[in-house]
């Protein structure tokens, strides 16, 4: 574990984040960059309640028995205020059960899929990033403008890429009903075999395709794709590809056209995201990625509840999250009473290359609040327990 020590205890307020930085270190090593330049801004304009922020930070090793093992060194052994964090989704559910078995406050930074706010949500537990519901509602009405029958999909085969697929074919049929599903690839995660894959759903002669892969597996299925030229006249909404992590590694590689959502930092022209934007090239030396953005928000959201509840105990700051509203780079967020999840958004565009790198052109904000279910269907889908 690590931790940036040198406050006495009494003066400082434990953050306790744990996430899988050995396994998905494209998104995560931006993303606590991002946290830290929070914690730094913030400590320097005085801290939260009058305590500085201590960031103390756990690996998961991407399995749900070892985030749980984290989750609860982190409460005994380092005693830390609050819990937040994670990136796979079934490893946020692991640590969104134990936080409710725990009556412990935890917000669930990066993890897509639906079930942490809805089915298996809980009292304790409230979530940052859009949902996997949020992404793909913002990718219909271009799937609907595409005007396709024939649709193939492929996803990584666990809780997200399933979680994805299933909202994509249902808001697709209630949408287009004479759509048809004419060929699925569900891959493992990590492991694509992507030359059989590829082979497999262009035997389907599909005219749209809905991808959910991301990183290394959609690097490769990217590369096999295009030797292959199944993704000429391919009509391709994707969910996450435009976000610098798994743009960027493409290159030249980048297939043209795909409708993404994503995080274009380069070409947004709002004074608050400028405003990140040259903090965090003054701190690192880098450019941010959407993870960065991610980070960052975490750690203010955290502030910004902490601050309202003027305590970091649970069931005050649980309350103080309910409605909590906040500024980010992206624009004004707020965590829904209704369900815990913030309505931060998404870019959404199409891609492009431009001197040899992926880019997002075409692109819009879209944002979390205007891509949510109803009030009646969330109360469908959430336990009565939950609250």
């Amino acid at each position: 574990m690590l931790s940036n020590t040198g406050t006495l205890a009494q003066d400082v307020i434990k953050i306790g984040e744990l996430n899988s930085y050995k396994t998905q270190p494209a998104f995560l090593g931006p993303y606590k960059k991002g946290m830290e330049l929070a914690v730094e801004q913030i400590n320097a304009a005085g801290g939260v309640n009058g305590k500085q922020l201590q960031l103390i930070i756990a690996d998961d090793n991407s399995n749900p028995g070892d985030a749980v093992r984290a989750a609860q060194e982190l409460l005994t052994r380092e005693k830390v205020d609050v819990l937040t964090g994670t990136f796979l989704s079934h490893i946020g559910l692991a640590v969104t059960d134990f936080a409710k078995h725990q009556k412990r406050f935890f917000l669930a930074s990066e993890p897509l899929t639906d079930k942490i706010v809805w089915e298996e949500g809980n009292h304790y537990t409230f979530r940052l990033r859009n949902s996997t519901y949020m992404q793909v509602a913002m990718l219909i009405p271009a799937a609907v403008q595409m005007n396709k029958k024939r649709w193939a999909i492929v996803y990584p085969n666990y809780e997200y890429g399933q979680s994805a697929v299933a909202t994509f074919k249902t808001l697709l049929k209630q949408a287009q009903p004479d759509v048809e599903f004419v060929a699925e690839q569900a891959t493992p995660l990590g492991k694509i075999d992507a030359g059989n894959v590829v082979q497999a759903l262009a035997d389907a002669k599909p005219d749209a395709m809905f991808n959910v892969l991301f990183a290394t597996d959609l690097a490769k299925f990217v590369r096999a794709g295009t030797q292959r030229n199944f993704f000429e006249d391919l009509s391709v909404v994707s969910l996450l590809t435009g976000e610098p992590e798994y743009l960027d590694p493409l290159g030249k590689e980048t297939p043209v056209g795909w409708v993404v959502t994503g995080y274009p930092w380069y070409a947004i022209d709002t004074p608050e995201h400028d405003a990140f934007l040259k903090a965090y090239q003054e701190r690192f030396n880098d450019y941010p990625r959407l993870g960065t953005v991610v980070g960052y928000n975490t750690i203010l959201s955290l502030a910004a509840g902490i601050a309202k509840a003027g305590t970091t105990d649970t069931e005050p700051l649980v309350q103080a999250f309910k409605g909590l509203q906040l500024d980010t780079p992206f624009g004004p967020i707020t965590y829904r009473a209704i369900d815990h999840q913030s309505t931060m958004g998404a870019y959404v565009g199409k891609l492009a290359i431009k001197d040899g790198k992926g880019i997002m052109t075409d692109f819009h904000y879209a944002d979390g609040a205007s891509v949510q279910p109803t009030d009646e269907q969330v109360r469908q889908w959430r336990p009565a327990s939950a609250d």
